[in-house]
């Protein structure tokens, strides 16, 4: 896939040039890179579920398995104790983190608009000293999420919180995200479209 790269706090110098982040950095850029249309199609067509509607689903999980067969923890608790670490599975505990690995933090954020400040909050909590004791201590975040042109013609729900979005929250939470994010936004499919949930070739 293509994509583009938002980078606040000088995020992307840093993750490449800093020994610190950058074989992790590359790592997760080498899986976005080899995701292909043609794939994330596959799974949309061969999907068990009838009411699938967008491409989310399947490039999040093409997403998921690859970073998990690379060492990638998934879905990880921020915090150690056990009162923000609910035992009931019947809702997604807030105070998680998609994915992390070493210093990074992952949000891969296709969701409601609504929630893109906490999106960028959580890599922060994830990243900085706390007066509740951490289960993970990154120090960077990244967020993946889709472009306008990608949410419109990938079938998105109106919604879904986009790269645009995402840096339109930057600037006004500048003074509370203290940490290097980068913002990775998803391009628009160049052979395929979404059309009231149905799959076109677009060429």
């Amino acid at each position: 896939m293509k994509f583009k790269i938002y980078s606040f706090r000088n995020a992307k110098i840093i993750f490449e040039n800093d020994e610190l982040y950058k074989n992790d950095w590359f790592e997760l850029l080498d899986v976005l890179e080899n995701i292909s249309e043609d794939e994330v199609v596959n799974l949309f067509e061969i999907s068990n579920r009838k009411d699938i509607k967008s491409l989310s689903e399947p490039i999040n999980k093409i997403i998921d398995d690859r970073l998990k067969t690379k060492g990638w923890r998934r879905q990880c608790e921020i915090f150690n104790d056990s009162e923000y670490r609910p035992n009931s599975c019947e809702h997604k505990n807030p105070w998680t983190i998609d994915f992390s690995k070493n210093e990074f933090a992952i949000e891969v954020a296709f969701n409601h608009g609504q929630v893109v400040a906490w999106n960028l909050i959580k890599l922060v909590l994830a990243g900085e000293l706390n007066h509740v004791e951490k289960d993970i201590n990154t120090s960077v975040g990244i967020v993946v999420c889709a472009t306008d042109k990608l949410k419109k013609n990938g079938g998105f729900d109106n919604a879904v919180g986009s790269f645009e979005k995402f840096l339109q929250h930057l600037k006004p939470m500048n003074n509370l995200l203290t940490i290097p994010i980068a913002v990775i936004g998803l391009c628009d499919f160049e052979n395929y479209i979404i059309i009231r949930y149905k799959l076109y070739i677009s060429f």
